[in-house]
């Protein structure tokens, strides 16, 4: 008999290769090539007058166009990651750890255009009917525009998206649907790329809004992501520790919007709920009086942010002091740290120093750096800042303070949450004058910051 032809795929990126490879090529990921049969697919074409009309050439003049092409979810933190609501025809692609929310928020995104008249397709190839319908009861009444179905053959789900013929539909999850015409598992790369390419034909061919729901690996990635990102035109990722209330929703990728824009929610026993004011929300619960601990503001594509950055300071026993952060990156912390010791005279080599940004949320944006120069240093020293004074300013090697976009909005923000002095670099304090009623301090380096306020 003859062997069937293999071939092997990397988990992590898609790449294809005749033979095993310890590492690969194309994301330098070591030991993640599985093997699979190889497939000889016939593509599906579309058929009749649609096939003939899509087919044809157009100039952009003759493409149909409304500027309300978009579609309302019903959560303005939902609407805001995705650029304003969902675009017709979209592909949307939903990933998260397992038990983060992202079947709950579209479910409740279900309910919300269901309600609206819009007609959905729920369609779940992990729950029974009874167990999504035990879900659905804790959020609320759904009407009758929500229709479910259980099944996990794309080509009767596309059979019953041809008959029902949706304005939305959720696929949940990705993992778990298969072609008939591909060997391999569910779940593997084959099956994951080849329904993405059928769901992505559908929405395309029929305008079709569809999401899609992705579990992540134990690395903490979608399987196969870079073939789905490259598939999709948008890549929302669910963000923040499962065991806590919060959850961030990131855009990653959206080709009809930017990208910068972050939705946070809180998770309760209804379900999902909005945090309009997420700045207020991080700074619960905020310690008074205690050394180590600032202020600071970072933006997320137009919406300002303000969180408190900790630092904890202390002498160590160890040839080798230990650092580490949570929150930010570890490398970022350990430059300032540098900074701070070459340019302020701190002694920080021989200790021990723990960063962290409170709350569980992660952000790396360079207008921290002050933050965490200040709060190291506090702690270092254990005088305590002021607890109604923020900053926000990136810092450079040589110590200075350098300019971050959008000073007036983190002024403002501040203002409105009743913060009365603001550390910011000199370059932005002429920007920032615009507000009034707030004190405004302009530092050049490191030293004036310390200076300001230690």
């Amino acid at each position: 008999m003859t062997k069937a032809k293999t071939v092997f795929f990397c988990q992590n990126c898609g790449f294809e290769s005749s033979k095993w490879m310890g590492q690969c090529p194309g994301c330098k990921e070591w030991n993640s090539f599985a093997e699979e049969p190889r497939q000889t697919l016939k593509k599906t074409a579309l058929s009749g007058a649609a096939h003939r009309e899509q087919s044809q050439p157009k100039t952009l003049s003759q493409i149909a166009f409304s500027q309300d092409a978009r579609l309302a979810t019903g959560s303005a933190e939902l609407d805001r990651v995705l650029g304003g609501g969902i675009v017709c025809g979209s592909l949307v692609l939903v990933g998260g750890d397992p038990g983060i929310g992202k079947s709950t928020l579209l479910l409740q995104m279900c309910r919300n255009l269901s309600g609206c008249g819009k007609k959905v397709l729920y369609i779940s190839g992990e729950e029974s009917l009874q167990q999504i319908r035990m879900r659905a009861e804790r959020m609320g009444t759904f009407t009758e525009h929500l229709m479910i179905l259980c099944e996990t053959n794309l080509e009767a789900i596309r059979e019953a998206i041809t008959e029902v013929k949706p304005e939305i539909v959720i696929i949940d999850s990705i993992q778990t649907m298969f072609h008939e015409n591909v060997t391999s598992a569910p779940g593997s790369v084959s099956q994951v790329r080849e329904s993405t390419a059928v769901l992505m034909q559908i929405a395309k061919g029929m305008n079709i809004s569809v999401f899609i729901v992705g579990h992540v690996t134990k690395e903490g990635v979608v399987a196969g992501p870079r073939v789905l990102e490259h598939m999709v035109d948008t890549v929302l990722y669910f963000e923040g520790d499962r065991h806590a209330s919060y959850r961030v929703l990131r855009g990653v990728k959206n080709r009809f919007g930017s990208t910068n824009e972050i939705g946070v929610f809180e998770m309760r026993e209804s379900g999902l709920e909005e945090v309009p004011n997420p700045s207020e929300y991080m700074l619960e619960g905020k310690p008074e009086g205690a050394s180590g601990s600032v202020v600071a503001c970072t933006m997320e594509g137009t919406r300002p942010v303000l969180l408190e950055v900790q630092a904890l300071v202390c002498r160590s026993n160890l040839a080798f002091p230990r650092r580490t952060a949570a929150g930010t990156d570890l490398n970022r912390v350990n430059l300032l740290m540098a900074v701070l010791e070459k340019r302020a005279g701190l002694g920080l080599s021989s200790c021990d120093a723990y960063v962290n940004i409170a709350g569980g949320i992660r952000m790396n944006e360079p207008a921290l750096d002050l933050g965490i120069i200040l709060a190291v240093a506090s702690s270092m020293k254990d005088r305590p800042i002021d607890a109604k004074t923020i900053a926000f300013g990136e810092v450079g090697l040589s110590g200075e303070v350098r300019s971050v976009s959008m000073a007036e909005q983190r002024v403002r923000e501040a203002q409105k949450l009743g913060f009365d002095t603001v550390i910011l670099p000199e370059v932005c304090r002429k920007q920032a004058q615009k507000v009034q009623g707030i004190k405004l301090i302009g530092v050049r380096n490191v030293k004036d910051a310390l200076g300001a306020i230690l």
